[in-house]
């Protein structure tokens, strides 16, 4: 029988033993920022750090994505570390690529560092040479639902079907042979005493993409001869604020557009006027329920001034929630290492959004946000102030409860994935997909 509190100490071992490695990787992943299916140097970097430990590795999944196994005594269960590529566009962060405007001010600069942490240490301890079951790192792109024109045009093109890279990964098979998942995020936290978090659900959410199309006059001296599109697209999002009163609460609705194009000059009558938006929820039902009242807003803009609108509705997020099971396996790890009182236990649900929720909805998953940062999220003030706690602590508390659910014939992931009942196969996942962009 494995002594599960001495394989947990030698991985620990091995990762503290790297951890000045860890915290480089983390470093330089953030200061070389890259935007969703498009993180090729990120990507290289973890398959430099894959043939580091003799692993080989699946390349160019969902375009930059890479998978690689670490095999177990047995293959009882596969136990996804998963880490996310991408950054999201901060041109104003202080550390922001000058060219593209990307900044790492959402932390998945730590989420690889981690990723590749734990695997450092379960293949470097040895220790999986006593696990009943393998462990798959996997690279993810595109968590950050931005530059949705951009993201479109490859679907278009047929080289993704999914804006965001899970949902990706589930739709070309990457994650068929995958029982449970985690990953580490990162997050500032409400109560100062505070240094990690778990539990609790959050937000789904649609995507749109919508072209409005007028017709273009000089915009001195014959503005009644053309179709203003903008005026168009702003009628259409003052209805959108309208219909607010008209969302329950309970359903968390939260709709957000930008106007990614206004028109072509200041002195043309604008005939062509772009526009992104979510529609978030806290069930698909509710999102649903507001994309209707949405895609109807945007619609009267049109017809008001005579415009043209095509709205492109698009796949988002669904919610996400965490397994109990493996909150408690993770809490009690995270605690081990930072102190009972350190570890904050969610039951709330929040208002934002990730593609963890489509994982969360076909197998058991955990979402833990890690601390070591300041400011806001996505804003120029977020910056990691203690790189141990956001990159190492999370690869030990990862690689620990891979070993609880791997451990003595991998009886507790076992466990944890016969309780858990699925929202969706893989067909019925996509097939919902499918129903909802297409719902009028």
């Amino acid at each position: 029988m494995t002594d599960i509190a001495v394989s947990k100490a030698r991985v620990c071992e091995e990762i503290e033993r790297r951890s000045d490695e860890i915290i480089e990787i983390g470093n330089d992943i953030f200061a070389h920022p890259e935007l969703g299916y498009k993180e090729f140097r990120t990507s290289d970097i973890v398959g430099t750090m894959f043939k580091k430990m003799g692993l080989e590795f699946q390349d160019g999944l969902a375009i930059t994505g890479k998978k690689a196994r670490i095999p177990g005594r047995e293959h009882r269960l596969n136990v996804c570390i998963m880490g996310e590529l991408d950054s999201v566009l901060c041109p104003d962060h202080p550390h922001a690529d000058p060219k593209t405007g990307a900044a790492h001010s959402c932390g998945h600069n730590a989420q690889i560092a981690s990723m590749l942490g734990a695997g450092f240490g379960l293949v470097f301890s040895g220790v999986m040479s006593e696990l009943d079951g393998d462990v798959t790192l996997l690279a993810v792109p595109s968590e950050e639902y931005v530059e949705i024109e951009y993201r479109d045009s490859l679907r278009r093109e047929g080289k993704i079907k999914f804006l965001g890279g899970k949902q990706e990964m589930i739709a070309i098979g990457a994650m068929d042979d995958i029982d449970i998942s985690m990953l580490t995020h990162l997050s500032t936290f409400d109560d100062p005493t505070k240094k990690a978090r778990i539990g609790g659900t959050s937000n789904g959410f649609i995507g749109k993409n919508v072209f409005f199309r007028g017709k273009e006059a000089h915009a001195g001296g014959s503005p009644e001869k053309g179709v203003n599109a903008l005026k168009a697209a702003m009628l259409g999002l003052t209805a959108i604020d309208m219909q607010r009163e008209t969302f329950r609460e309970s359903d968390t609705i939260r709709i957000h557009p930008i106007i990614t194009k206004g028109g072509d000059l200041v002195n043309i009558v604008p005939a062509d006027v772009r526009v992104e938006t979510y529609v978030r929820g806290k069930t698909i039902q509710a999102i649903l329920d507001a994309c209707k009242k949405v895609d109807r807003s945007l619609r009267a803009g049109a017809l008001a001034l005579g415009a043209e609108v095509e709205i492109r509705t698009l796949p988002g997020y669904l919610p996400n929630s965490n397994n109990p099971n493996m909150v408690d396996l993770h809490h009690k790890n995270l605690a081990s290492l930072i102190g009972e009182d350190s570890v904050g236990v969610s039951v709330s649900h929040t208002t934002g959004s990730t593609d963890m929720g489509d994982i969360s909805a076909i197998m058991p998953t955990i979402h833990p946000y890690g601390g070591g940062v300041r400011g806001q999220g996505h804003t120029k003030n977020y910056e990691i102030v203690d790189p141990y706690l956001a990159y190492v602590v999370p690869a030990k508390a990862m690689a620990m409860t891979a070993i609880d659910l791997l451990a003595n014939g991998a009886a507790e992931g076992l466990r944890i994935k016969s309780e858990y009942t699925p929202l969706f196969t893989k067909e019925t996942y996509l097939k919902m997909w499918e129903d909802a962009v297409n719902a009028e």
